[in-house]
């Protein structure tokens, strides 16, 4: 141990992570306590990593943070996650910011300040790379003299910002490619109706539980495009065609519009969604690439519509990964399976239900006639704790069919999974 160099024990105590730990190890020796303090780059404070964390009062919170990141000469990581604090004093915040402002290139900090303070203009933006911020509020942002030049990644957490600021901030990161927004409260002024976001850069956008009338995206780069829990009106998506995965759950969306060139999609996971089957069909039709197909407790904005099971044969000849669960009436599910239609690469199907009925052991035996090359059946449903009879008898007789069923495809790996 004596002949290690100091800079390897400087990344041994880098990869504790946990400041306890950190503090506790590098009293080891003299020798651990240079790595200590010249050679130590990572550090965190996370109120899960130490139960004494909860019993201390805020203001010895501060000084026990203070002393620990000042025996430090060169952090490039700092997490200050401390979910039971209410607030910090601005004063030691600062003092954290602007004493790591020259080597930091990783902060993840979600405790509120008083008073407020924005962090965007204390932290050290030269050489940050990744910006993850809870609890705060941001304005007052100059895309101009603000600017991240090496920033990749920016998560914003119940955080008070308008959409102006937004649009300036992403403006001042010229190279992020990971945009994860939360839970914001966005403030739009009067004059404007819709929030703009515009980044040749980015390629994965995450939002998550935010109402907007009109949301406009502008990036050229785009790959990964998550939505969930969001209310919009209109949402937008100005691009090159660039897009491999789309994700939408629990999002009530009048007008969706991604585009119109979607070759390169590969993945399409919505749940918990009302669609209309054929503008939905439409707009990722020309997906000749897609290889997973995920329709999850979707919900047909006509009661008359069906998933057109022929028409996905031929329009995604590359898919390999199936799910589907939604509501089968007799007659839609008769008409989809009379159609003739092979879903030749599919190798993995998950199917599920809500409310389970005897169309559904037709459902699943009619897809597995058509799925020759299939090796993985998952079937996925809602057992409700309080069952009639007559409900019993009907997942007695599916129990049944599946059984008799899978004595025909021996070769398929079947699982069940029940909620």
């Amino acid at each position: 141990m004596e002949r290690l160099p100091v800079e390897v024990i400087g990344n041994i105590l880098s990869r504790l992570g946990a400041a306890r730990d950190v503090v506790i190890a590098s009293a080891t020796c003299r020798k651990w306590r240079e790595a200590w303090r010249v050679h130590l780059h990572t550090l965190s404070f996370n109120s899960n990593d130490w139960p004494v964390y909860h019993e201390l009062t805020t203001s010895r919170l501060e000084i026990l943070i203070t002393q620990t990141i000042f025996q430090t000469t060169g952090l490039q990581c700092l997490s200050i996650i401390m979910d039971d604090v209410d607030e910090f004093s601005a004063a030691p915040v600062i003092a954290w910011l602007m004493y790591t402002r020259d080597s930091l290139r990783q902060l993840h900090y979600n405790v509120r300040t008083s008073p407020t303070i924005n962090i965007i203009e204390k932290c050290g933006r030269q050489k940050l790379q990744v910006l993850n911020l809870s609890h705060n509020t941001i304005s007052g942002i100059e895309p101009s003299y603000q600017r991240f030049p090496c920033l990749k990644s920016l998560s914003l957490s119940h955080i008070s910002i308008s959409a102006l600021d937004l649009s300036y901030l992403l403006t001042a990161c010229p190279k992020v490619e990971i945009l994860t927004l939360l839970s914001l409260e966005i403030a739009m002024s009067d004059a404007q109706a819709s929030m703009e976001l515009n980044s040749p850069s980015l390629k994965d956008l995450s939002v998550e539980a935010i109402s907007l009338e009109k949301f406009i995206l502008e990036a050229d780069s785009l790959e990964k495009l998550q939505l969930k829990d969001c209310t919009l009106e209109v949402f937008e998506l100005v691009g090159k065609g660039t897009l491999k995965l789309l994700k939408i759950d629990d999002v009530s969306v009048i007008q969706l519009d991604i585009g119109e060139n979607t070759e390169n999609l590969e993945v399409v996971d919505v749940s918990n969604f009302t669609i209309m089957w054929t503008k939905f069909h439409h707009m990722i039709s020309k997906a000749s690439r897609l290889r997973g197909l995920r329709l999850w407790g979707v919900v047909f904005d006509d009661e008359d519509e069906i998933v057109d099971m022929e028409t996905i044969s031929v329009c995604f000849p590359q898919l390999t990964q199936l799910s589907l669960c939604y509501d089968l009436k007799e007659g839609s599910l008769q008409y989809s399976l009379q159609r003739l239609f092979e879903l030749k690469n599919v190798i993995m199907l998950e199917l599920g239900w809500t409310v389970i009925t005897d169309l559904f052991s037709q459902w699943v035996a009619g897809l597995l006639e058509r799925c020759p090359h299939l090796r993985k059946l998952i079937i996925n449903g809602v057992v409700s704790e309080a069952k009639s009879h007559e409900e019993c008898q009907v997942l007695a007789n599916f129990t049944t069919s599946i059984v008799s069923l899978m004595r025909k495809y021996l070769h398929v790996d079947v699982q069940f999974e029940y909620e």
